[in-house]
């Protein structure tokens, strides 16, 4: 089965043709990075104006990148949630007229489910797993128990850990986007230069939470000190030291539910689980079976959404023309699958 998976949930313009849920075939991803650099992160009208004039192309050198007609494709799939609901309607609008011309199957992907499923794409990954979902948006712990069936054991109380990336890189200048460059300083710095607070939600429905707001606070405190010349307070140092705690911080809470749980086997995936420290602090850990994607696939990407979309198409599902982007996924009774 051949699927057209298209990802415009924010500044990432891609589509993908994946072979039965496992072969890429074709991966496209146009990146905005460029066109909002300048603002230090992401412009949602510069993002959905972008989208509307690259979407066609995208989508045709999918194509002629995997070698095949419009027509043979089976189904069409798109990312209706979460994101920004300009950049979403785009890439969800241009999805629902290509299956309706075609006289195909449609399917609206969750895009963080897609996230969880990227490792796939590579590798047999058997369930149950513990899930780490970490991007600009979202910070989640979860039980995948089923490509479908992901109940969240912990989950951010205010800033996402990516989010708390490209705040600290705006505020000292570091460049955009945040995660990649300061993962980038961070290679060349001391994680022991400073010491940066680390807060402890270890109690009652909070067990596996993480919280941001008071790691970059206090980063940003430092930020005076960075202007005056302290010689320990070197672009470096700042970004070794903030990464370390906010890595640590994802780390306690997810070994924490692989304690609780017994479950040894943990998948990564999201556009943070490309950063270098998470990905070297799991590899020591011989105990555990971890699964990372690759690093073209932790950013968003259509293969992704075609290879979970897949999933759903095997057993017969489909989704009608009329569904609309929605920017938020409701965590419902801790699952990520309620409103489908």
């Amino acid at each position: 089965m051949f699927v057209l998976g298209i990802e415009s949930s924010c500044d990432e313009c891609s589509a993908a043709i994946v072979e039965d849920g496992k072969k890429i075939l074709s991966n496209i991803v146009a990146t905005q990075i460029p066109l909002h650099a300048q603002y230090q992160g992401v412009v949602p009208e510069i993002a959905s104006r972008a989208h509307t004039q690259w979407i066609s192309g995208v989508v045709r050198e999918a194509f002629d990148t995997a070698g095949i007609k419009p027509e043979r494709i089976d189904a069409v799939a798109a990312t209706f949630q979460p994101g920004l609901i300009g950049s979403l309607a785009v890439g969800l609008s241009f999805a629902k007229a290509m299956a309706f011309a075609l006289n195909k199957p449609f399917k609206g992907i969750n895009h963080m489910l897609a996230h969880l499923y990227a490792p796939q794409l590579e590798a047999e990954i058997p369930y149950p797993f513990i899930g780490l979902l970490v991007s600009g948006g979202h910070s989640i712990i979860c039980q995948a128990d089923s490509f479908d069936s992901i109940r969240v054991m912990g989950t951010t109380i205010d800033d996402a850990v990516g989010e708390a990336f490209d705040k600290v890189a705006k505020y000292y200048g570091f460049g955009y986007p945040g995660g990649q460059v300061i993962d980038q300083l961070a290679e060349k710095g001391d994680p022991a230069a400073f010491k940066f607070p680390m807060p402890s939600l270890h109690k009652g429905d909070h067990r596996y939470d993480v919280s941001y707001s008071g790691l970059k606070t206090a980063v940003i405190h430092h930020l005076d000190e960075y202007r005056k010349g302290n010689a320990a307070a070197t672009p470096e140092n700042i970004a070794a030291s903030f990464r370390k705690a906010a890595i640590d911080i994802l780390l306690s809470r997810l070994l924490l539910a692989v304690e609780d749980s017994g479950i040894r086997r943990v998948v990564a995936g999201g556009g943070v689980a490309a950063n270098s420290y998470l990905r070297a602090s799991l590899a020591r850990r011989s105990d555990l079976d971890i699964y990372f994607p690759s690093l073209s696939l932790c950013g968003d990407n259509g293969a992704m959404v075609a290879g979970i979309a897949y999933q759903y198409l095997a057993r017969g599902e489909s989704d009608p023309l009329s569904l609309a982007p929605q920017s938020r996924v409701p965590i419902y009774k801790r699952s990520l699958v309620h409103n489908q």
